[in-house]
């Protein structure tokens, strides 16, 4: 019976922890309807109320880098490759140069196609000179 407490352990995370981030989350943003709808009921302008909402809005208006993600994903891609290299064998070693293979053509991507204002600003003022 002993022999059976770490897979049922296993098994059982894997299922709560999902759930539990999932009832958190949602607890997390029922609340911040409520103040919404609070707020909304007692306001006349509409222009005022978009403005709240743009307040409570947590994402994220810059673009992705994809320079720096491709440099984080190659050094995780080397760093698995070493420890398969020295600890696990050559599968992880495999993984690892997969991974910094990705992370590789994230990089390039991210030189290829520019993703800030004055990057996009300078691309199309150098094909404007032409």
């Amino acid at each position: 019976m002993d022999h059976l407490i770490i897979p049922v352990l296993g098994i059982l995370s894997g299922i709560i922890i999902p759930i539990a981030v999932f009832t958190w989350l949602y607890h997390e943003n029922k609340d911040k309807r409520k103040t919404v709808l609070e707020i909304a009921k007692h306001m006349d302008n509409p222009e005022k109320l978009d403005e709240l909402m743009l307040i409570f809005e947590e994402r994220k208006k810059e673009p992705i880098d994809y320079r720096r993600n491709g440099v984080i994903t190659i050094f995780v891609g080397i760093g698995l490759y070493f420890f398969g290299f020295i600890w696990i064998g050559k599968v992880l070693e495999g993984i690892g140069f997969l991974v910094a293979a990705i992370g590789l053509g994230t990089l390039i991507a991210g030189y290829l196609y520019p993703n800030t204002e004055k990057e996009l600003t300078n691309a199309v003022e150098k094909f404007e000179k032409r």
